[in-house]
Formats: structure tokens, C-alpha cells, sequence
């Protein structure tokens, strides 16, 4: 039951992202490079002399769902921001001849203890990151991620903790069994959207204009059912560590990040009492000076003899 409602919260968390404007990134022309026998597309936005920002997006998103705000408060900042589409969205390699898991027998096969079928893991999607920050010669960066990015960049802050200066992880989670599932209202919300051709195609087009992939969601939730509780590996995370959560999150509730927080020794943990499964506008400003504060102290720290 809990690795079912698992899958209901993140089919129906791109419906929860606040729709930033996204016109300065759409100007910026995407680059591609080769990694790990695939191809990512990515954007290297700033002077690369600064210290670098990696930001990495959720389920089925592309890097335009952070939105020019985001982008370019943080660039204000005095950061290089490199965004990145994970492979299966954006412009990096697709995975469609692998076709669609048929969800409820992988989640069947995974309670009785058997693998779950899955083109690619979150090791591999955090491996893949590493691999853009070498074609850009980034020693380190802040790794930055959001709901299954923040899985990735827990992901990355335990394996590749030379590569991790400083870790913000924005309403993710551990995985593990025991943190609670969605509000019955979050599950009810899948059901009133997805019944009827006529709402599920209405939605599949919004989300697409948001710059969401809908036909890569089901093999990602794949790669996270597949890592299960990741307790074990977030546990001995030891990169400064901000973890950011909304009060109001009914898909991932608080306790989610609590737990993260819990984890990784010395972390701070920030709740927004009018954040949910998103971004809101007035919580954006608090946000970007909360991540900026903790960046300017790990780069201190990392500068200093």
C-alpha cells in the first residue's frame, strides 16, 4: 500500500509546480554532450570563474519547470548556474523503445522482493550529472535538486562527495517505508483528472507545455522504486546540507524532508508554512536568500586554507 500511494504522489506531483514564466530560458540554446553512452542536454548560464550551481529537475521534467525566476536569482547572486535535462526529458537521450512498465506488476514484484524492471537507475541519472560537470570542468558545485532531482542529488552527495560542496534538497525524500503516504485528497486529485479521454489528454498537453515529458514519468518512477530506501547512503552524507520543505505538502508531506534533515549531521531544515508541493511566488525571495546564506557558507569554508 505504501509503494502504491508512492506511485500515486509522483504521477500527480508536475500538477503541483507553480507555472513560472520560462522566457529568458527558452532563449538560451541547450548543448549536448556524451555521457555515459547517452547524450544530456544542459545549459551554462553565468561567468564560469564563479561557483557553479548544478540543478537538477524532477519526475518527467525538463530544465525550463525552474522557471526564469529561479534561474536568474540565483545568477544574481553571483553563481554560474548549470541546468540539465535528465535523460529521458529535454533534449537528452529518450528511452521510448523501452516502452511503458506496467506499474502495478512492478509494484506487485517489488513487495514480494523481486527487482523492478527499469532502463536506468537514479545512479545512473546522478552518474550522468557528474559527467556533465566534467565536459565543463567543474571541480565541485552546489547540487541543487527538487522532488525526484533532490533523490538524484542526495544520490550524488553520497557517492560523489569530492563533486558535492554544498547539497540543497527541496521537497524530496529517503524513501524510506515508514514516512507517510499522500493525503487522500492528493490521491482523490488523480482520480477527478484522469478519468475521461478528454481531461487526461487536456492534462497531458498543460503538462507538456509546462515542460513536462508525461511518456517518461512511468520508467523514472521506475529508477525510484527500483532504489527503494536510501537511508543507508543518506545517512553518511557529510556536505553542508540545506533541506527545504513546504507545510502544505500533501504528496510529500513534511515528514519526508524531516527525515532527510534527520539523517545528514549538521543539516538545516527550512519549512514554508505556504508551500506545498511547489514553488509560490511568496516563497520564492525567502527561498533564494535561504539557499544563497547556505551557499556563501559552504564557499567559505571550501575557500578558506
Amino acid at each position: 500500500m505504501v509503494r502504491l500511494s508512492l506511485f500515486v504522489l509522483l504521477f500527480i506531483s508536475v500538477s503541483a509546480w507553480a507555472q513560472f514564466s520560462r522566457e529568458y530560458l527558452d532563449k538560451q540554446p541547450l548543448r549536448v554532450t556524451p555521457a555515459n553512452e547517452i547524450s544530456m542536454s544542459y545549459l551554462s548560464l553565468g561567468d564560469s570563474e564563479q561557483p557553479a550551481i548544478v540543478m537538477i529537475m524532477g519526475l518527467g521534467a525538463s530544465h525550463v519547470v525552474w522557471g526564469d525566476a529561479v534561474v536568474q536569482g540565483l545568477q544574481a547572486s553571483g553563481y554560474r548556474v548549470v541546468l540539465l535535462d535528465n535523460r529521458d526529458t529535454g533534449g537528452s537521450t529518450k528511452f521510448d523503445d523501452w516502452g511503458q512498465p506496467t506499474v502495478w506488476w512492478q509494484l506487485l514484484k517489488r513487495q514480494l522482493g523481486f527487482d523492478v524492471d527499469a532502463p536506468y537507475t537514479l545512479n545512473d541519472m546522478a552518474a550522468d550529472t557528474v559527467a556533465v560537470m566534467d565536459v565543463l570542468e567543474i571541480n565541485n558545485a552546489h547540487i541543487v535538486g527538487a522532488s525526484m532531482g533532490g533523490m538524484i542529488a542526495q544520490v550524488i552527495a553520497a557517492q560523489y562527495p569530492h563533486r558535492t560542496r554544498s547539497l540543497i534538497s527541496i521537497m524530496s525524500t529517503t524513501g524510506a517505508p515508514q514516512l507517510p503516504p499522500p493525503s487522500a485528497e492528493a490521491s482523490d486529485s488523480l482520480l477527478g483528472v484522469s478519468t475521461g479521454d478528454g481531461a487526461a489528454a487536456e492534462r497531458t498537453e498543460a503538462m507538456v507545455a509546462r515542460g513536462f515529458y508525461p511518456q517518461s514519468m512511468g520508467r523514472q518512477m521506475m529508477a525510484v522504486f527500483k532504489a527503494g530506501d536510501r537511508s543507508e547512503a543518506v545517512v553518511t552524507i557529510t556536505a553542508p546540507t540545506l533541506v527545504v520543505h513546504g507545510a502544505k505538502d500533501t504528496l510529500l508531506p513534511p515528514a519526508h524532508g524531516a527525515h532527510t534533515a534527520q539523517l545528514i549531521s549538521g543539516s538545516e531544515f527550512v519549512v514554508y508554512d505556504s508551500m506545498g508541493h511547489n514553488i509560490p511566488d511568496d516563497v520564492l525571495p525567502n527561498l533564494l536568500q535561504e539557499m544563497t546564506l547556505h551557499m556563501q557558507a559552504a564557499d567559505a569554508v571550501a575557500t578558506t586554507p
